[in-house]
């Protein structure tokens, strides 16, 4: 069952980890371009509404990077990067499980999203604004940089 938060769809549904909820939107705009800002850790505090700033020394994430963010209220937290490939990337944030990210072929464009553990579901909403935050950014950045 699906629902919705604007142009974002919000449905409990298997992924590669188990079943989770996932936060999508349809971006008009490449698959490359959405990835590129997605995984573009400069871009983070501009699409992410919980981080606000990002220490790491790879700009573009990878399986093994490793960084910190901080995020609202001014707390840095240890990242790493756990998967990266086939256009989805997962981490832990201090230690614990976080996120996945994912970005899909759609006609005309992309899909870009996040799963979520079930019991993060309250996290949903913010996933949404990180989702109308990338298309802005991938619809406006799509011819590359």
């Amino acid at each position: 069952m699906a629902c919705s938060l604007g142009d974002t769809e919000v449905e409990l549904t298997a992924t590669p980890d188990g079943r989770r909820l996932v936060v999508r939107r349809v971006v008009d705009a490449p698959v490359e371009a959405v990835w590129r800002a997605l995984t573009d850790t400069e871009r983070w505090p501009e699409w992410g509404p919980s981080i606000t700033a990002v220490d790491c020394d790879d700009r573009y994430v990878r399986a093994g990077t490793t960084g910190r963010v901080r995020v609202v209220g001014g707390f840095w937290l240890p990242f790493e990067i756990e998967t990266c490939e086939n256009y989805r990337w997962t981490w832990t944030v201090a230690r614990v499980p976080a996120t996945g990210h994912f970005v899909d072929p759609h006609p005309g464009g992309s899909v870009v999203g996040f799963e979520l553990p079930v019991l993060a579901a309250g996290y949903a909403p913010v996933c949404a604004r990180a989702c109308a935050r990338l298309a802005d950014i991938a619809e406006a950045d799509r011819g590359g940089e």
